[in-house]
């Protein structure tokens, strides 16, 4: 990073191709649900009051205190207010992603991380953390009546949903090796694993500077405000909180360029930096508990899981690893905050989206309420929007996404044709 207040920020025709088609009419919409999911780290705001009186520093020297930072001892309380802007459809929405996670839907564990992970796209949720190197770390979701907690201890991780009883456990498999349910090595849920995921790209497309000081949870801090430097982007900025002593991260806020309130906010409430007792990280399953092992869904997935080809060719998509994997068709369109991901279906551009109603109801529904219908010089297609991450589906198979805005993708799009 250069030394100044900047930062850088595929179906094959024939049988069997008309499934494919079906499948991937829905899978647009909830993969952009499940990229704009991964992302909820990326913000904080909550009120802060008393701002502290610090020294003076620019914005290199905090990006290098927040580097240098190796407090690895903590537990807390963490507040997070997500509005990625999907439509309200109880609960199908979260029954069509869930069917498509690994260890969700049917023959799966309600306990299962996979399962989860998709009940924090949106409104607001308690968690309470603590962590103890990287191999210790525990988090759980509170609930009015219930928790759900992931513990990984050493060689073990295990999930457990106190609603329905049940517990799900895997094993932290070693560096490289391949896995269908990897052990998180870190909790992404912290506001310094989300800062680390922005500032780790940073470069020209971005502007870095020191707004003022702040009091998190009852710690005084340095606001770190991170603007795209390019139009066209869905982020209007990110605002990174950092203990001035550590140079810990403990608010993390993300707001959108179109206005309105975050979209998603996550910070602490609560913080201590001494070490977590042991017994935290301690866990058997309660009596009477059903237990699923991540090697019975392992076996299970050996086949192709439900909707599974319609998902081929997206599951690479994230906004951190955009170009995909190689063979799936992917091409990236632009830099930094504006980069756009280009899929091409293996058939090209011989290919026709699929008609509408292929779609099962409830999936049917939820792409109906993303989608818009647009055109341009590429010809026809449906844009799905979320706050943050948006994605145009053209007629002939092509697939841009991006956290861009919708005339990105059309000019995008209009460019390739």
């Amino acid at each position: 990073m250069a030394p100044n207040d900047t930062a850088r920020t595929t179906d094959e025709a024939g049988e069997g191709s008309v499934v494919r088609r079906k499948a991937a009419r829905y899978a647009v919409p909830v993969a952009v649900a499940g990229v704009a999911a991964a992302t909820i780290g990326l913000v904080p705001a909550l009120a802060a009051s008393g701002d502290p009186d610090l020294p003076d520093i620019t914005a290199q020297e905090l990006i290098a205190k927040i580097a240098a930072s190796d407090t690895e001892q903590l537990s807390g309380t963490v507040k997070i207010s997500t509005d990625l802007g999907l439509p309200s459809l109880g609960g199908l929405a979260g029954d069509a992603a869930g069917s498509l996670a690994p260890g969700g839907g049917e023959g799966g564990s309600s306990a299962s991380p996979d399962a989860k992970l998709m009940e924090l796209a949106s409104g607001t949720h308690t968690l309470r953390i603590a962590a103890d190197g990287p191999d210790r770390q525990k988090l759980s979701i509170l609930g009015d009546a219930a928790e759900y907690s992931v513990i990984h201890n050493g060689a073990d991780v295990w999930a457990y949903d106190s609603k329905s009883n049940e517990v799900f456990h895997g094993r932290d498999a070693e560096a490289g090796a391949e896995r269908e349910h990897p052990a998180p090595k870190e909790l992404p849920t912290t506001p310094k694993a989300l800062a680390d995921e922005v500032l780790k790209a940073a470069g020209e497309t971005t502007s870095v500077t020191v707004d003022g000081t702040a009091r998190i949870a009852g710690r005084d801090a340095y606001q770190l405000l991170v603007k795209p430097r390019q139009s066209g982007s869905t982020v209007d900025s990110v605002r990174i909180a950092v203990d001035a002593e550590n140079g810990v991260p403990l608010k993390f806020t993300l707001l959108p360029s179109g206005g309105g309130k975050a979209v998603v906010d996550a910070g602490f409430t609560k913080v201590d930096f001494s070490r977590p007792a042991a017994s935290t990280f301690d866990f058997s399953p309660p009596k009477g508990a059903k237990v699923t092992e991540a090697d019975e869904l392992n076996s299970r997935d050996k086949g192709e899981p439900k909707h599974a080809e319609g998902l081929k060719g997206l599951e690479g998509l994230g906004l951190d690893g955009m170009a995909g994997q190689e063979g799936q068709g992917v091409n990236v369109i632009g830099e930094g905050w504006t980069a756009i991901a280009e899929i091409t279906a293996p058939a090209g551009k011989g290919a026709t989206a699929p008609n509408a109603g292929d779609a099962p109801p409830e999936a049917q529904k939820f792409l109906d309420a993303l989608g818009d219908p647009v055109k341009g010089d590429f010809g026809t297609g449906t844009v799905f929007k979320t706050r943050l991450v948006n994605a145009l589906m053209t007629d002939d198979g092509k697939v841009y996404v991006g956290a861009v805005t919708q005339d990105a993708l059309v000019k995008a799009a209009n460019a390739a044709k």
